[in-house]
């Protein structure tokens, strides 16, 4: 699925369970990533999971990858 900082996730699913996995995914991220969600309302990722709050689409970031946006992944509503 993942091998460390170097591997590449195949969807959202994937990551938002390798965060959990390796319990981080209540963890504050380093800077909080303001986007677009999927239900087109601005919001502000502030953990590695992160639910949003306008329509519960869930939204996943490993810490080694959580500096950039484009590797926030959607994992699904109420993942």
């Amino acid at each position: 699925m993942h091998d460390g900082c170097s591997g590449k996730f195949e969807n959202g699913k994937q990551v938002v369970d390798k965060v959990r996995m390796m319990g981080f995914s209540e963890g504050a991220m380093p800077m909080n990533i303001s986007f677009i969600c999927d239900c087109e309302n601005e919001i502000e990722m502030d953990t590695f999971v992160f639910k949003c709050p306008h329509c519960g689409m869930v939204y996943g970031v490993t810490p080694c990858h959580a500096f950039d946006p484009d590797n926030i992944m959607m994992a699904g509503k109420d993942y």
